[in-house]
């Protein structure tokens, strides 16, 4: 097997505060964005001078849709209104297929004569791809012998929604929702980030808030989440096509006193500690660096996995929100690592 390379670096430590992490952490970064690295370590210097980020995850579930065909509406409006009475039964069989997955909740939507059900599963310290899917395949197979109006469709019918931008995500769930707070003095902003915070505060509405309104955003305000998303993904084996519904999320600034107040609300961070590409030994070195590779409860190295990365975006959001303050600061910043970092390589 051939393996692509892509540089890597840790930047830190970054300070975190909260139920799920209280440490400062040394992050993992693998991105050919290497202006990426300076920013975000600016960001986390940040975090230690404030004493921490806030990080609070709000939500946690994976989904998976599946779609049948069924004679018409009214019948398919019966038969969904019908198994949402019956979770207790649809759980007795996701039971059958992992320890872990736990159904959640159950949505559904008609269209036609088809019917789309949206289940909802916590999935312990994986991401759950696999293991929402093989849940509800499981399901569809028992569905389709309790109810002979329904017929196979398909086991993805794109109301999960996966690896695609959509509204579904944002307002029923998917992936861990993680909110990240920190509170900023005046006289830090100038040191640190060489701007003042009402000149982030205008930016932030300006820019990632209007800006964004005018280009038909989906449920999606920020300068570019992306770009962190996808290195942490990249260091620690996760699958990185999830950065696109990932990169959805808000940026929040206001003046709090003399204060800035910044906030990241990042709705879908889909991460695992376990699973598939989680065995490669840069990714397990990444794990332990980070302390996600604990004996903890189900879950909980995959909630700090979660909190560790939303925390990361926040360092290199409100950097760059920085930069974009004062002309031309970014491309000088760019221009400058960038032929840096190509005589090092």
């Amino acid at each position: 097997m051939q393996f692509a390379q892509v540089p890597m670096r840790n930047i830190g430590p970054v300070k975190i505060i909260g139920e799920v992490v209280d440490d400062a952490v040394m992050v993992p970064l693998a991105t050919y964005e290497t202006p990426v690295w300076p920013s975000t370590n600016r960001g986390a210097k940040v975090s230690r001078e404030v004493g921490g980020i806030m990080a609070t995850i709000i939500d946690e579930r994976m989904t998976r849709s599946v779609a049948f065909t069924t004679p018409n509406a009214t019948v398919a409006k019966n038969i969904a209104h019908e198994v949402l009475q019956r979770q207790e039964a649809l759980q007795s069989v996701v039971a059958e297929t992992s320890r872990f997955a736990k159904l959640l909740d159950i949505h559904y939507e008609i269209i036609a004569n088809t019917l789309y059900l949206r289940f909802e599963f916590l999935t312990g310290d994986a991401s759950g791809h696999n293991m929402v899917t093989k849940a509800s395949d499981k399901l569809m197979r028992w569905l389709l012998t309790e109810y002979s109006d329904l017929s196979y469709l398909s086991v993805s019918g794109n109301f999960c929604t996966d690896k695609k931008n959509s509204a579904v995500n944002g307002i029923l769930g998917r992936g861990k929702k993680v909110v990240t707070e920190m509170t900023i003095t005046r006289d830090l902003c100038q040191n640190i980030l060489k701007t003042t915070p009402e000149k982030i505060v205008e930016l932030n509405l300006k820019k990632n808030l209007l800006g964004s309104i005018a280009a038909g955003s989906l449920r999606s305000a920020n300068a570019h989440f992306a770009n962190v998303l996808l290195a942490f993904y990249l260091a620690t084996g996760q699958d990185a096509a999830n950065i696109v519904e990932g990169s959805q999320g808000f940026t929040f600034a206001e003046m709090r006193g003399e204060d800035l107040y910044f906030s990241t609300t990042l709705p879908h961070i889909i991460v695992g500690t376990v699973g598939n590409g989680k065995g490669l030994d840069f990714v397990q070195q990444n794990l332990a660096l980070m302390g996600c590779d604990q004996k903890r409860e189900p879950g909980d190295n995959a909630r700090r996995l979660a909190v560790i990365c939303a925390s990361a975006v926040m360092c290199c959001e409100l950097s760059l929100l920085a930069a974009l303050t004062n002309p031309g600061e970014l491309m000088r910043a760019h221009i400058a690592f960038e032929r840096k970092q190509a005589k090092v390589d």
